[in-house]
């Protein structure tokens, strides 16, 4: 708490006015974060290629958010202390692009996540084609070809 109060330029003790302690505030930072992936990925629309968009919308949030990203998807998440609705919100527009099916949402889920916090840990060799990884993985969802 002493590092972030010196980071955004307040005393500590200053923090406690606005969260009680550091459970509150990281609850708050998910929450926040959840409604901005929600954002994005309700901004990419409906239609065949959702899935690309909501993976691309994805991969570009995390990537532009590491430890937000970490912070969101490291240990349990705190679902109780969530605004009701928003973990739903946030995953409804991949639900959508999977055919509603929420099994094959957390698979999609599944593979994404893996490959974004790969990338983001610089764990891919430095000639592996990413997007090329991503268009595989996004097609077997889809049940297609790679584009």
């Amino acid at each position: 708490m002493r590092a972030l109060a010196d980071r955004v330029g307040i005393r500590a003790a200053s923090l406690y006015k606005h969260v009680p302690d550091k459970r509150a505030l990281e609850v708050a930072l998910i929450t926040a974060g959840f409604a901005e992936q929600a954002d994005a990925f309700e901004s990419v629309g409906a239609g065949a290629d959702a899935l690309d968009r909501i993976g691309r919308a994805y991969r570009t949030w995390a990537v532009a958010h590491p430890h937000l990203y970490r912070l969101m998807t490291e240990g349990e998440l705190p679902r109780a202390d969530l605004p009701p609705g928003l973990e739903a919100r946030a995953s409804l527009p991949l639900v959508t692009a999977v055919g509603g099916d929420p099994v094959r949402a957390r698979a999609a889920w599944a593979f994404a996540h893996g490959m974004t916090i790969l990338e983001i840990d610089g764990r891919f060799p430095p000639d592996a084609d990413l997007d090329a990884a991503w268009a595989a993985g996004v097609s077997a969802f889809r049940g297609g070809d790679p584009g």
